[in-house]
């Protein structure tokens, strides 16, 4: 029996686990709260790698490639010599498909039910730890085929209108990132040569020191959105010392998009969405704060608007 547990660096108690198996996926400065630097954050790390009895990581993260030594690695890039690799790689509205190799060989081909580059690598440290258990790839296969994914994480909550409502817990500028990307490549599948799929990217900065600290970041992570729509800051308890406001975030994405529109409050955001949402488009509401209580009263309004068109998902 195997218990699996996910865990993150951000109080730094990462370094009281020793698991049998440790998956590293990358490594950034996610948390300024807690730590001044990357390198703190890189100690964290190795200490956890350390503590493991076996070590996977992902050698497309810079920082894991060359700070720490994983026993096993995977990797989108086969050149990159990964234990582990996917090639072939095809991107679809509904998922992907992928073949992998281990240590040279062909395994087969890999079909995952999620969008973007990320869930791919995830599911390739799912087959690496698969395969280090002994399990045959046929048994990987079909468990990763039928896989939902997690809550907040591109969760579909429901169509109305010829409107798709997406909430996503990314609240990092290099989440928002991977997240906007998979939805363009949803919107460029399901139409290429249309721009009625627009995306429309709904945020909620979360915490003063990690928007502050991010904020150049933050300002040039929505390349891949139509629209941009901005509440005020989630505090998650943190005293606003440097007086940052959610404006100044929109002002500072604003230098680098053309259309965002600042809404002081989820309320008003919920608002600005009933007038501005129109059928094709995704409404992906990026955050880890309480922005998506405000999905189910706008999907009710287009449900009520449409009820012909509206499928609940």
């Amino acid at each position: 029996m195997h218990l699996v547990a996910e865990a993150d660096e951000s109080d730094g108690s990462l370094i009281k686990h020793a698991p049998s198996i440790g998956v590293i996926t990358n490594i950034e400065l996610d948390h300024p709260d807690h730590y001044e630097n990357l390198e703190q954050v890189v100690a964290t790390f190795q200490t956890f790698a350390h503590n493991c009895q076996i070590s996977v990581g992902c050698i497309d993260c810079p920082t894991v490639r060359d700070r720490l030594s994983p026993t096993i690695t995977y990797s989108l890039r086969p050149a990159t010599g990964a234990d582990y690799a996917a090639d072939s790689i095809t991107y679809g509205a509904s998922g992907t498909i992928a073949q992998i190799w281990e240590r040279g060989s062909l395994l087969g081909t890999l079909e995952v039910p999620l969008l973007g580059q990320h869930n791919l690598q995830n599911a390739l440290a799912a087959v690496a730890v698969g395969r280090t258990l002994g399990l045959p790839f046929a048994a990987i296969t079909t468990a990763i085929a039928t896989f939902e994914g997690a809550r907040r994480r591109f969760e579909i909550r429901g169509e109305y209108g010829g409107i798709r409502f997406v909430d996503d817990y990314a609240h990092h500028p290099s989440e928002i990132q991977v997240t906007l990307a998979a939805a363009r490549l949803q919107a460029q599948s399901i139409c290429p040569s249309s721009n009625d799929h627009r995306v429309i990217a709904v945020f909620q900065p979360h915490r003063y020191s990690r928007t502050l600290t991010f904020l150049s970041e933050f300002a040039q992570s929505f390349k891949d959105a139509d629209i941009v729509v901005l509440s005020d800051i989630y505090s998650a308890g943190e005293p606003n010392s440097t007086n940052l406001q959610g404006q100044q975030v929109a002002e500072a994405i604003g230098r680098h998009h053309p259309s965002v529109y600042y809404q002081p409050s989820v309320q008003s955001v919920a608002a600005f969405l009933k007038e501005t949402l129109q059928p094709g488009d995704t409404a992906l509401f990026l955050g880890a704060g309480n922005l998506n209580q405000i999905i189910p009263d706008v999907m009710t309004f287009f449900q009520h608007t449409d009820v012909g068109q509206g499928v609940g998902l």
